[in-house]
C-alpha cells in the first residue's frame, strides 16, 4: 500500500490538486463552534485539507510518505508534518481533535481498528472524530476481487472497505457518535480528470 501511494505522488504530485475537500471546511467548522484549539491530521498526504486547519488551529499531520511528505512542507509550512504510519501513536501529546480524509478504507479489519485505536489514543477526552470513508453506495463497491466482507480489490493493487453506515458506526462503537451520512466528493485530478465518489462521514466524540 505504502508503495503504491509513494509512487503515485512521486508520479503525479498533488494528485487532487489544491483545493481541500468540504468535509475539512465542515469539519473546521464544528472544531472551531467547539472551541477546540488543535487538530490531528492522520494521513495527511501532501497537505491539501491540513491547510485549512493549520489557518486557525495548532495542526499536525502524519504521513508515510516521503514524496508526499516534500511536497506538504512546500504547501502548507504552517502544519507539524510527522513521517510515520497513521497506524501508530505519533504524538507525545493529546489534541483536541481529529480529522481523518478517506485513510480508514485503504485497511483490512485488523488495521481499521489499528487506526482508530491511535487517533483515540491521541486525542483527549471528550474530543472530537470527524472521520470519511468510501460508502457502500458508492459505484466501485462490489467490483473486483473480495478480500474480506465489503473490501474489494476494485482496481488492480488498490483495494478498498465499502462502509455502511452501521458498519462505520459499528467501528466507532466505544466513542459519542454525534452524527453521521453521506456526501458526494468530486476530486479535480492534476491531470485534469474529474472524479466522483460516494462517501460516509462521521463525527464522534471521546469518552472517558
Amino acid at each position: 500500500m505504502s508503495q503504491y501511494w509513494s509512487g503515485r505522488f512521486a508520479r503525479e504530485g498533488m494528485i487532487w490538486g489544491s483545493q481541500p475537500s468540504p468535509s475539512a471546511e465542515q469539519a473546521s467548522e464544528v472544531f472551531r463552534a467547539a472551541g477546540l484549539g488543535s487538530v490531528l491530521v492522520p494521513g495527511a498526504g501532501y497537505g491539501r485539507n491540513t491547510k485549512v486547519f493549520s489557518a486557525g488551529f495548532t495542526t499536525y499531520g502524519i504521513e508515510l510518505s516521503a514524496e508526499a511528505l516534500e511536497l506538504a512542507e512546500e504547501w502548507d509550512p504552517a502544519t507539524h508534518f510527522i513521517a510515520g504510519s497513521a497506524l501508530e501513536q505519533q504524538l507525545n501529546t493529546q489534541v483536541d481533535a481529529v480529522y481523518c480524509y478517506d485513510v480508514l478504507h485503504l485497511f483490512l479489519e485488523e488495521e481499521r481498528r489499528r487506526l482508530i485505536e491511535a487517533s483515540l489514543a491521541q486525542l483527549r477526552p471528550g474530543g472530537l472524530l470527524y472521520f470519511t470513508s468510501f460508502s457502500d453506495e458508492d459505484p466501485n463497491n462490489g467490483c473486483g476481487r473480495k478480500l474480506e466482507p465489503g473490501t474489494f480489490e476494485y482496481k488492480e493493487g488498490k483495494y478498498a472497505h465499502f462502509f455502511s453506515d452501521a458498519d462505520l458506526r459499528s467501528h466507532f462503537a466505544g466513542t459519542e457518535i454525534i452524527e453521521s451520512g453521506s456526501f458526494v466528493e468530486r476530486l479535480q485530478s492534476s491531470r485534469g480528470g474529474t472524479h466522483e465518489y460516494i462517501l460516509r462521514y462521521l463525527i464522534a466524540h471521546k469518552i472517558g
